[in-house]
């Protein structure tokens, strides 16, 4: 119960802020969003967009699941992640897609070294069936870095989904064609839980490179973002 409450206080908070006299964003969000970004992330509670982001009601279309993935436009594909991102695409009209992966994933843990399913999941099996979407990327990444620790191939495991992703929602006609057009831009982003840093990929360099480094290394300065 100590949890539930907690979570009624924090809402109390947030009706004060954004539905006071003086902070009324919901009376212009009320007529309907129009936010300029569809972020797709991982379920793991420790990875909250809005939070990372400090981002306020209205300002992103977020579509979370397990892993931060993709799949790609198929006829079977899974309609509830496909559907989200129809909407903000082609309703919403979004100008810009980040893909935000992180450190220490679970799903990506659970892709490199599969553990023997539990008897109630045997009858489903909905995680296993869903990370197989990234089963190009674990067998790439353990035959190109097979003489890497375990840590270093979970961590590439996790880059190289985020870049899987951007693949796959190129599969999309309409993605693919507003891309084309200018209208839309695709962006992979990386959470380092262990230090705090987040690596955004440049395409120039074909790697993840610094947007905001650790604290520490900037001797107590956080560097303003800037995508690479």
């Amino acid at each position: 119960m100590q949890d539930i409450e907690k979570f009624v206080r924090g809402f109390s908070r947030f009706q004060q802020q954004y539905f006071s006299e003086d902070h009324g964003v919901y009376d212009t969000l009320r007529g309907g969003q129009r936010p300029s970004t569809l972020l797709i992330g991982c379920c793991d509670s420790r990875v909250d967009p809005m939070l990372l982001t400090g981002s306020g009601p209205g300002d992103m279309f977020v579509v979370r699941n397990i892993a931060n993935l993709v799949p790609p436009c198929t006829p079977d594909a899974p309609p509830g992640v496909s559907s989200a991102i129809e909407f903000a695409i082609c309703n919403l009209e979004v100008a810009r897609v980040i893909v935000l992966g992180h450190a220490r994933c679970g799903g990506i843990r659970a892709l490199l070294a599969p553990q023997p399913l539990e008897p109630e999941q045997r009858e489903t099996g909905f995680v296993e069936r869903w990370m197989r979407i990234a089963e190009p990327v674990r067998v790439r990444v353990m035959r190109d870095l097979a003489h890497k620790s375990s840590e270093e191939r979970h961590k590439a495991c996790e880059q190289a989904s985020i870049l899987q992703s951007l693949d796959n929602l190129l599969t999309y006609p309409w993605v693919k064609r507003r891309v084309e057009e200018g209208k839309l831009v695709l962006h992979g982003w990386y959470f380092d839980i262990d230090s705090g840093a987040l690596m955004g990929y440049s395409a120039r360099q074909q790697q993840f490179l610094p947007m905001v480094c650790p604290i520490d290394a900037v001797k107590g300065r956080v560097l303003p973002a800037g995508t690479p």
